[in-house]
C-alpha cells in the first residue's frame, strides 16, 4: 500500500509508491496548462489518495460530500480555483473565511487538511490544494450517487486571498436572477452552467439565516398554497422562527437530501425551493432564460448529470492568472 493512503476501509488496487517528486513555486498560471496527466509521473497515486480519504469521510458523514463541493465552488468564484478559500488569517494576510457567504457556513477544512497530509507524505510539494479540492469535489459527487468526470489538474495555489472579492463575487441566497446570471457570466459561465451547478444543492443543507426571508416571504405565492407545501412550510417555520435559530439547518432537497439526483429541480417546479436564489431560476419574471433548463433537468436526469459534469470542468478551469505555488499546508502560504 502506498504510504500516503490511509483509512479504516481503504479502496483496493492502490497504485505503487512513487519515487519522483517535483516542487513548483511562484509560477504563472494559464488554464491551458491544466491536463489529465499532470501528475502521472510526479504523483501517480494522487487521485487514489484523494478518493480513499473521501470515501472514508463520506461514509462517516454524508454531509462531507456537500462540504467539499461547496468549498470548491467558493474557491473558484474568488480569484479562480487557487485554494485561496483555504487560507487562514495571519498577521500579514486577511483570508476569505470571514466573508459573508463563508463565515459560520463553510465546513470541511479539517478534511482538506487530512487529505493534504496524506498527499504530502506520498509526494512532498507536488499536489496543490486547489487540485485537491477539484478532485475531491468530483469524488464527493460520485460517492453520493452523482456523475463521474475527468478532472484536468495542474492548478497552483495562490499566495493571497481576497475578502472583498469573496463578499462581492460569491452569489447570495437573497439575490435575484439577473444578478445571479451576471455573477456567473463574469466567471465565463452561462445560464445553463448556473442551473446545472446550483443543482448540487440536491445534497446541500442551508442555515435558517439564509432561508428565513424566503419562508416568511413569497414561499406561499410560488407554491400556490398547495396543501403539501403548507405542511412543508410549517415544518420549516418550526426549524426557522422569525427570531433566533440562525444556525438551524434544513435540506435544500427534502425528498432525497443525501443522494445526488435531480429531485431538487422538482422542488423548484413545485414552487417550494428553499432559497430565494434557487426558486428565482424557475419563478422569476426573467425565468425564460432558465425555467426550461430546470424542467429539462427534472425530466431528464441524464441531461442534468452530463451538464453538471461539463459545468464543473468549466468552473474548475478558471485559474488565477497571478499564478502561485504548491502549498505544503493548505491553510498557509509557504514561508
Amino acid at each position: 500500500m502506498a504510504k500516503g493512503v490511509g483509512c479504516s476501509t481503504p479502496l483496493p488496487l492502490v497504485m505503487a509508491l512513487v519515487l519522483a517528486t517535483a516542487a513548483i513555486t511562484s509560477l504563472a498560471q494559464d488554464p491551458s496548462q491544466l491536463s489529465l496527466g499532470y501528475y502521472s509521473k510526479t504523483c501517480p497515486t494522487a487521485e487514489q489518495i484523494v478518493r480513499t480519504e473521501m470515501e472514508c469521510a463520506v461514509k462517516a458523514n454524508p454531509r462531507n460530500a456537500a462540504f467539499i463541493i461547496r468549498l470548491h465552488f467558493h474557491d473558484c468564484f474568488v480569484q479562480g480555483c487557487d485554494g485561496s478559500v483555504l487560507l487562514d488569517d495571519t498577521a500579514t494576510l486577511i483570508g476569505e473565511k470571514q466573508a459573508d457567504q463563508n463565515v459560520n457556513s463553510l465546513q470541511g477544512f479539517e478534511l482538506v487538511d487530512k487529505i493534504k497530509e496524506k498527499l504530502e507524505a506520498e509526494c512532498p510539494g507536488v499536489v496543490s490544494c486547489a487540485d485537491l479540492l477539484a478532485v475531491a469535489a468530483r469524488d464527493a459527487t460520485i460517492l453520493v450517487g452523482g456523475p463521474y468526470w475527468d478532472v484536468p489538474v495542474g492548478r497552483l495555489d495562490s499566495k493571497t486571498a481576497s475578502l472583498d472579492q469573496a463578499n462581492s463575487d460569491i452569489p447570495t441566497p437573497q439575490q435575484g436572477l439577473a444578478t445571479l446570471i451576471t455573477k456567473f457570466s463574469a466567471k465565463g459561465l452561462s445560464p445553463t452552467d448556473m442551473v446545472a451547478l446550483v443543482g448540487s444543492h440536491t445534497i446541500g443543507m442551508s442555515r435558517c439565516a439564509n432561508f428565513r426571508d424566503r419562508i416568511y416571504g413569497d414561499f406561499q405565492l410560488t407554491s400556490k398554497s398547495e396543501a403539501s407545501a403548507q405542511v412543508y412550510l410549517s415544518k420549516l417555520k418550526e426549524t426557522c422562527p422569525t427570531d433566533g435559530g440562525d444556525d438551524n439547518v434544513s435540506p435544500m432537497d427534502y425528498t432525497s437530501p443525501t443522494v445526488f439526483d435531480n429531485a431538487f429541480f422538482e422542488t423548484l417546479i413545485q414552487g417550494t425551493g428553499l432559497l430565494n436564489s434557487d426558486q428565482e431560476m424557475y419563478s422569476s419574471l426573467l425565468g425564460f432564460e432558465t425555467s426550461h433548463i430546470v424542467e429539462k433537468y427534472w425530466a431528464e436526469s441524464i441531461s442534468f448529470f452530463k451538464d453538471f459534469s461539463d459545468s464543473m470542468v468549466r468552473m474548475g478551469n478558471i485559474t488565477n492568472p497571478a499564478g502561485g505555488e504548491v502549498r505544503k499546508n493548505c491553510r498557509f502560504a509557504n514561508a
